[in-house]
């Protein structure tokens, strides 16, 4: 389990490089993690929209925010946990394998990083807030499944 985790670890380095050697070929370990990791993430990739999330499951999840500390301190769901996207790997060992996670950022895409790295490091407990903040709040933030319940 150690070796994996490792092996994960590395190939997840190894990838967050790639762009600063356009021309390098991944190592077989790098392309087996990432190939592992393709087979096992569901189609949806673990994201949940707003309205599926009725207001008192909030207290369900670990809401984790991973946007910087000044949006943070601006405005965030209700219950969250700020870790800066870039720390979040370093500081896994804070976070729960009981519990489930979801994930936001502005927009979903640093969010999409800290939840591949997590699931290929073996948090099989991560979802990803569907749209990020910006969405959330544009579908009614704590409301959202209240008022796309309504309309149905």
């Amino acid at each position: 389990m150690i070796t994996r985790r490792m092996t994960l670890t590395l190939a997840l380095a190894a990838a967050a490089f790639a762009p600063l050697a356009a021309h390098a070929q991944a190592d077989k370990a790098t392309l087996n993690a990432l190939e592992g990791y393709f087979d096992f993430v569901d189609a949806n990739a673990g994201t949940i929209l707003p309205e599926q999330i009725p207001a008192e499951d909030y207290s369900k999840f670990h809401v984790l925010d991973v946007r910087d500390a000044g949006q943070f301190a601006k405005d965030h769901i209700p219950g969250a946990l700020n870790i800066e996207w870039r720390q979040v790997f370093a500081q896994r060992a804070k976070l729960p394998k009981d519990k489930t996670i979801l994930i936001y950022c502005n927009t979903s895409s640093f969010a999409a990083q800290v939840a591949m790295a997590l699931r290929m490091d073996g948090f099989e407990n991560v979802r990803l807030l569907y749209g990020g903040y910006n969405e959330w709040k544009a579908r009614g933030g704590m409301e959202a499944h209240a008022r796309a319940s309504k309309k149905s």
